[in-house]
């Protein structure tokens, strides 16, 4: 991996969500078929999101209970399906594969980067980690689990990872699809 691309992958992620949403406002053509499945996929992806923040404590620990034993990225999983859901929801293909084209160039690299980070900070244990959860597409019947299996979900941790912002990140999109349903 080039490293000033995932140098550039991982600053320039927040900022191409946001150029990719206002596309996703003046483009987006729902209906409410479209809104209901959409939505679903997307809630979905915040309920994941939701649930693997309670687990990650960014940089002091390595994350390997809850959602972390079946995917080592659970929270980009839940991303991926709330940008799928809306992409979904907004009834325009190139929505959709304007979405997964940026998924997959930037968060595949920003997954690879913070692996180096982990292996670096963690080592052995990362490795151990790394050689029995997958990546990315969560693997939920193996045996060998590395986790501690009395590690529980965390409201401060919820908190403390600002989740709540993909929830109304959330509500926002889906109300906003509503209105431009009700308004045509």
């Amino acid at each position: 991996m080039d490293d000033r691309f995932a140098a550039w992958a991982a600053r320039a992620r927040v900022p191409l969500g946001f150029a990719w949403g206002a596309a996703f406002l003046v483009f987006s053509q729902p209906t409410v078929w479209l809104l209901e499945v959409g939505g679903g996929v997307a809630l979905a992806g915040v309920l994941i999101r939701a649930y693997s923040a309670g687990y990650l404590e960014k940089g002091r620990k390595l994350a390997m209970a809850g959602p972390y034993r079946y995917a080592r990225n659970p929270l980009y999983l839940g991303s991926f399906f709330i940008g799928a859901g809306f992409a979904l929801a907004g009834g325009a293909w190139a929505l959709g594969i304007s979405f997964l084209l940026l998924f997959l160039l930037i968060y595949g690299t920003v997954m690879r980067r913070e692996e180096d980070f982990l292996r670096r900070q963690f080592g052995e244990d990362f490795n151990r980690y790394a050689r029995a959860v997958p990546l990315f597409l969560p693997v939920f019947f193996r045996r060998s689990n590395p986790a501690n299996p009395e590690e529980r979900f965390r409201w401060e941790l919820y908190r403390k990872n600002h989740e709540h912002e993909a929830a109304l990140g959330f509500a926002a999109g889906v109300v906003f699809l509503a209105l431009k349903i009700w308004l045509r």
